[in-house]
């Protein structure tokens, strides 16, 4: 899941990024956040890769998994300068999705 993810980091895909995400995911794009929809998670993480085009993404930290919980730091350059990007993902049974998903001014 975590190499699916960064693919679709890596190539802006929005689409891929949410059939990750848990149905009301908590999202920070820089400065707007709040708990969304996956759908909505999708058309804001769309609205921002259009305004940023990637041009990198790479991992910095994967912690080791806990209680079924992962987080993973990364460092995501763009046309418009370097953010980081944080996202926290749990396993139930087989299936692993991300609960939380930030972006934020590096």
């Amino acid at each position: 899941m975590i190499d699916d993810v960064s693919t679709a980091i890596r190539s802006g895909n929005s689409k891929n990024i949410s059939t990750y995400c848990i149905e009301n995911i908590d999202l920070k794009i820089i400065e707007q956040g709040g708990v969304y929809s996956k759908q909505q998670a999708e058309m804001i993480l769309k609205d921002f890769f259009a305004k940023h085009p990637v041009k990198s993404f790479e991992i910095a930290h994967k912690s080791a998994p806990k209680n079924g919980s992962q987080y993973i730091i990364g460092t995501l350059e763009t046309t418009k300068g370097r953010f980081r990007i944080y996202f926290l993902s749990k396993t139930e049974g087989t299936k692993t999705l991300i609960e939380q998903f930030r972006i934020e001014n590096e």
